[in-house]
């Protein structure tokens, strides 16, 4: 039940994640074409395309935490047995509540502080470029709080326990010592 939940305002925020690159796209080449070719601008299209560009980033890092998408290392925990990296995975996932408990109270002071103020082009209260770092505390909180408790409801497998994502450039099987 839970797991439909969280795929599906993934699936939503993928949608929004790519309306955002389209707007940020279309304000930021119609702008440099009517620089260049009409000796204008869209006043509004280097202000919003930054905050589309925030929102973006925090909405990706959403889905890339569903996904185990970030990037890290498993060197010591790879090396673990299996009660081992259940104790990592408590810790670290405790440690990433905590910070999006810290994310979440930051970016709602700095939403309250900023409340009447407003931009500078778009006339828009400030507190808009905070709400996607409360978003993500709750989204992401949501996610680790789930997986949290497949891990002490048993319901997690050992291949699950290590959560990154090895990066491209990393050597695979017998190829480390290959140039």
């Amino acid at each position: 039940m839970l797991k439909k939940f969280i795929d599906g305002y993934c699936h939503v925020l993928n949608g929004l994640i790519a309306a955002c690159l389209a707007v940020m796209v279309v304000l930021v080449f119609g702008n440099v074409f009517m620089r260049y070719a009409l000796n204008s601008g869209i006043t509004l299209s280097e202000e919003l395309s930054r905050w589309l560009f925030v929102w973006m980033i925090f909405l990706g890092a959403i889905v890339a935490l569903k996904e185990h998408g970030h990037l890290g290392t498993d060197m010591l925990v790879g090396r673990l047995g299996a009660a081992g990296k259940k104790i990592c995975f408590l810790l670290s996932h405790g440690l990433m509540l905590w910070i999006c408990y810290l994310l979440f109270a930051g970016s709602y002071a700095q939403a309250v502080i900023n409340l009447d103020s407003t931009s500078a082009v778009m006339e828009v209260s400030m507190s808009w470029l905070y709400l996607p770092g409360m978003l993500f505390a709750i989204l992401g909180g949501l996610i680790i709080l789930t997986e949290l408790l497949r891990l002490l409801g048993g319901k997690l497998r050992d291949d699950e326990l290590v959560t990154i994502q090895e990066s491209e450039e990393t050597p695979h099987g017998g190829d480390q010592n290959k140039v």
